[in-house]
C-alpha cells in the first residue's frame, strides 16, 4: 500500500500512511499489464496531434510487447541503457514499457538538447540504443561516430543514414512478451540533473520511483484520482516533473493521459487546450503560469480544471491570487529535485496555504533543516533542506560517480543519514517549509546573506515585469551587490524610471539592504531544459 488515506487534516493523512513496498515489482506490470488484463479497453492515452487518437491499455500492452521483442532481437537486455529522444508521443510511453519489460534502464532525453548535450549523456550512460524521430535524427547523426557503445538508432516516423524504421520492425514482431522478474530496488531509469553548476550527473532510479511519487501526486491533486479525471502537462516527459509527477502516475492509476507536443508554449493555446480536452488535473511550471497570467479574460475558456500543481520555482502570493481568480482554484505547490521528488507539498483543502511556502513533508517522507554542523535546526533557523535516506522516490546513486553519491549524503546528530538537497531554507513553528535559495545562489552583500527568491517574487508582482532573476555580482566594497535581470511584460517599455520604481518597490516591500543596485533588461532568461533559471549564466554575464 503506497496510496494515501483521505482525512480531514494534513497531520491525519500523514499519521495514517505506511509504506508497503512489494518484494517483487516491475513498472511495466504495474503501469500497463494489470490494466490490460482487468480492463483492456480502459483509455490510457489520448494523443492530440493533427488528428486525435486514443490508445487503450490493450493497445499499450500489445505495442510495447512488439517493441520489447524488437529491442531484444537487437541485443537489448537487463541493465542495458535505452535512450528516448522523443516529445510527448505514445512511442515515448511504449519505449518506457518495453525497456522495463526487459529489465533495461531508460535514459529520457529532452528534445531541446543540442548535439553536445546529447553526446555527453549518451556517452556517460553508455546507451546501447536510441528511439527517436526524424526531427531529432540529425542531431544523433552528427554525434554517432563519437558514441562507440551506441549500436542501433530507431526512428518512429521513417528512417535515415545509420538508423532503422521502427514501425515496420514492430509490425513483424510478436505482440506478446514476458516481463523479467525485478525487485523494487532494481535500476529502471537514469534522469540527468539540470547541470546549472558543474557537468550534469545521472541520477539512477529504481522501479520503486513511481511508488515513491504516489502520495505527493495524490496530495497535490486533492486525493487523486477521482471519477472523470484527465491529466495533462506541457512539461516534457523527459523531465522528472513531467515523467514522475504526471506520466507514470497517470498510467499506474489508469487516468487518461493527454499527450500533445507544443512546438513552443503558447498561453492562449494552453487555456484553449485545457478546455477542449476536459483536463481536470494539470502540472504547470511557474514559467508557464506566469505566461498564462498575460492572457486577457481567461474566463472565456470554459475549462474544468479541478487541481493544478506547480513546482521548480516558488510562485509567490501574486501568482496564487491570480490562480484563484483566473482558474477558480488554489494552485498547490510542491518541492523536490531530480534525486528525490517530490518531498514537500501543499493541499489547500486540508492545509491552509501560506504564500511562498513549499508546504509540509508529504506522507511517508522525513524532511528537516540541517545546520552546517549537522544539527537539526530549530524552527525559524536557516539551513540546508535535507531528506531522510530510504524514501522510495530517492535515487540509488549517481551513475558511475560514487564520490558524488557519497558527497550527497550526511549523517546528522540524530545518527540518521540524510540526502542534502543543496537548497537553503527554513521551517516555521507549524511545520511549513520555506525556500531560500540554492546554496550556490546565496548573495553575500555587506555581511548579509541574501536569497534571491523573495526579491524576485516582489519584482514579479509589478505589472510591468514578466519574469525576473537576481544574482550577486562582485563588488569591491560590499563583496557582492544584487543585480536583477528583468524580462519586461508585454507592452512595457524598459526605462530608467521603471528601473528606479522597481528598486524602490523592493526597498519598501522587503528591505533596503536586499534591493537591487543594478537592473538589466533582457528579452529572455537563460533556462535549463527543465525550465529553471540558470543563475550561474547570469552571474557570469554580470561579472564579465
Amino acid at each position: 500500500m503506497v496510496e494515501i488515506t483521505r482525512a480531514a487534516t494534513w497531520d491525519a493523512v500523514r499519521a495514517a500512511h505506511r509504506w508497503q513496498i512489494p518484494a517483487r515489482y516491475n513498472m511495466a506490470e504495474d503501469l500497463c499489464e494489470k490494466w490490460a488484463r482487468a480492463e483492456p479497453d480502459r483509455v490510457a492515452i489520448v494523443h492530440v496531434a493533427k488528428t486525435e487518437r486514443t490508445y487503450t491499455f490493450r493497445n499499450l500492452s500489445r505495442l510495447s510487447a512488439q517493441l520489447a521483442n524488437v529491442l531484444s532481437a537487437h541485443g537489448v537486455g537487463r541493465g542495458d541503457r535505452v535512450a528516448i529522444l522523443l516529445p510527448q508521443v505514445p512511442e515515448t510511453v511504449l519505449t518506457h514499457l518495453a525497456a522495463y519489460r526487459l529489465g533495461a534502464i531508460v535514459l529520457p532525453l529532452f528534445t531541446l538538447f543540442g548535439a553536445d548535450a546529447l553526446a555527453f549523456r549518451l556517452r556517460d550512460a553508455g546507451a546501447k540504443t536510441v528511439v527517436t524521430d526524424s526531427a531529432n535524427l540529425p542531431k544523433l547523426a552528427e554525434i554517432a561516430d563519437t558514441l562507440p557503445q551506441l549500436e542501433t538508432i530507431w526512428v518512429t516516423d521513417g528512417e535515415g543514414p545509420g538508423a532503422s524504421a521502427l514501425g515496420p520492425a514492430m509490425e513483424r514482431a510478436r505482440d506478446t512478451a514476458g516481463i523479467v522478474d525485478t525487485g523494487p530496488d532494481d535500476p529502471a531509469l537514469i534522469s540527468y540533473t539540470s547541470g546549472t553548476t558543474g557537468p550534469p550527473k545521472g541520477a539512477l532510479h529504481a522501479h520503486r520511483v513511481v511508488l515513491g511519487h504516489i502520495p505527493a501526486v495524490q496530495i497535490v491533486h486533492d486525493f487523486w484520482p477521482q471519477p472523470g479525471d484527465r491529466v495533462w502537462t506541457p512539461s516534457d516527459w523527459a523531465w522528472m516533473g513531467g515523467l514522475g509527477n504526471i506520466m507514470l502516475p497517470a498510467l499506474r492509476f489508469g487516468v487518461p493521459l493527454i499527450a500533445c507536443r507544443f512546438e513552443r508554449f503558447d498561453p492562449e493555446l494552453a487555456f484553449d487546450f485545457l478546455a477542449r480536452h476536459g483536463v481536470s488535473n494539470a502540472f504547470l511550471a511557474p514559467t508557464a503560469l506566469r505566461l498564462m497570467q498575460q492572457v486577457t479574460d481567461p474566463h472565456r475558456f470554459a475549462h474544468r480544471l479541478r487541481t493544478v500543481g506547480s513546482g521548480g520555482e516558488s510562485l509567490g502570493a501574486q501568482v496564487l491570487d491570480w490562480g484563484r481568480g483566473a482558474l477558480g482554484l488554489t494552485i498547490n505547490e510542491f518541492y523536490g529535485q531530480t534525486e528525490v521528488n517530490p518531498v514537500l507539498a501543499c493541499n489547500a483543502s486540508i492545509l491552509p496555504v501560506r504564500p511562498g511556502s513549499m508546504g509540509r513533508p508529504i506522507p511517508g517522507t522525513d524532511v528537516v533543516i540541517l545546520t552546517p554542523d549537522r544539527r537539526i535546526a530549530a524552527p525559524g533557523t536557516v539551513g540546508e533542506i535535507a531528506v531522510g535516506r530510504g524514501d522510495p522516490s530517492m535515487f540509488l546513486e549517481y551513475w558511475k560517480n560514487p564520490e558524488k553519491t557519497a558527497d550527497k549524503f550526511r549523517t546528522a546528530e540524530d545518527g540518521r543519514e540524510y540526502l542534502m538537497t543543496g537548497d537553503e531554507g527554513s521551517m516555521d513553528a507549524e511545520g511549513y517549509f520555506w525556500f531560500g535559495s540554492r546554496t550556490d545562489d546565496v548573495i553575500t552583500s555587506s555581511g548579509y546573506r541574501i536569497g534571491p527568491t523573495e526579491i524576485e517574487e516582489c519584482l514579479n508582482g509589478h505589472p510591468d515585469v514578466a519574469m525576473s532573476a537576481c544574482v550577486g555580482i562582485p563588488d569591491p566594497v560590499r563583496t557582492e551587490i544584487v543585480k536583477a535581470y528583468i524580462v519586461p511584460a508585454a507592452g512595457a517599455e524598459p526605462s530608467e524610471a521603471l528601473a528606479s520604481a522597481l528598486i524602490a518597490r523592493v526597498r519598501e516591500r522587503i528591505s533596503p539592504h536586499v534591493a537591487p543596485r543594478e537592473i538589466a533588461w533582457v528579452d529572455a532568461m537563460p533556462m535549463t531544459a527543465t525550465g529553471k533559471i540558470m543563475r550561474r549564466t547570469l552571474r557570469d554575464r554580470g561579472a564579465g
